[in-house]
């Protein structure tokens, strides 16, 4: 049942791709790479007090979608290659490193299926951007393909939603949590036409599924594939408005709780190395 729970999610993100790659300042407002060739993602922009000099580190985005962070690394000169299970994000992604003029490497397959794709042991910087993690159904699964991806002393940095932001609903008073925060195995099912930017037109393929994955088992799968664990960040912002209403963003383009930011963490950074 799971290939069937994935097919849905690439169904709706080969639309999302198409819409959020658009030229007409809706989506992603990708035209701004190409106009600035200094421009970088907000994401990568928040990332690079924990990212560091990625200089010359051959790097794989995971997870890439139409590779405005991919790019942006490949601007901090890193030798980038974005990895996607969908078929438009990659095209999207293709096209966008090509009006930019950057030399960005794109494969199209399944993260589970990563380490088949790509060399084994050939990198010295995994990434994955935020948004990511709830779309797996195993984090233990995802943790090997990270280790089995990496070069020993090579670097995982992965920005995520806080799994405490994945448990709430946000169509209910306060901040009630509502939704599994641990894994489990049967799925989270959505029906939602709409996402996370503006874009030109609904969705149709609007059917998406998503598990959710507990801080300690996140850090707990690393660990158990021989990972250190340099640092744990938690922070009080995502860069998405993640609970309409109750937001503000801010001048870097996150967004925080309008009242009592302090109150919990919407997302986290972690950043591991695999052992020598």
């Amino acid at each position: 049942m799971t290939s069937a729970y994935i097919d849905a999610n690439r169904a709706n993100w080969d639309e999302r791709a198409t819409l959020h790659a658009a030229r007409d300042g809706s989506g992603y407002g990708v035209q701004r790479y190409v106009a600035d060739p200094a421009a970088l993602s907000d994401v990568v922009r928040f990332d690079l007090p924990q990212l560091g000099d990625i200089a010359g580190k051959r790097a794989v985005h995971l997870q890439c979608h139409i590779g405005t962070d991919t790019l942006s690394l490949a601007r901090l000169g890193a030798r980038v290659t974005g990895l996607d299970f969908s078929e438009n994000a990659v095209a999207e992604a293709r096209r966008l490193a090509a009006e930019a003029g950057a030399d960005v490497t794109y494969v199209q397959s399944d993260v589970r299926d990563a380490a088949k794709a790509l060399p084994r042991g050939a990198f010295d910087l995994v990434y994955t951007g935020i948004g990511a993690l709830c779309w797996l159904p195993s984090i233990t699964e995802w943790a090997g393909v990270v280790a089995e991806l990496l070069t020993p002393g090579g670097t995982l940095h992965i920005r995520e939603g806080h799994p405490i932001l994945w448990a709430l609903n946000e169509e209910l008073p306060g901040l009630a949590l509502t939704f599994p925060y641990f894994e489990q195995a049967a799925p989270l099912e959505w029906n939602d036409d709409s996402t996370y930017v503006e874009v030109s037109a609904p969705l149709t393929s609007t059917r998406t599924y998503e598990w959710n994955h507990g801080l300690g088992e996140i850090v707990t799968a690393l660990l158990d594939r021989g990972l250190r664990i340099d640092a744990l960040v938690e922070h009080d912002s995502v860069p998405w408005d993640a609970l309409p209403g109750r937001m503000t963003q801010r001048p870097d383009g996150e967004f925080a709780l309008t009242e009592q930011p302090s109150v919990m963490p919407l997302s986290y950074t972690i950043r591991a190395t695999k052992g020598a």
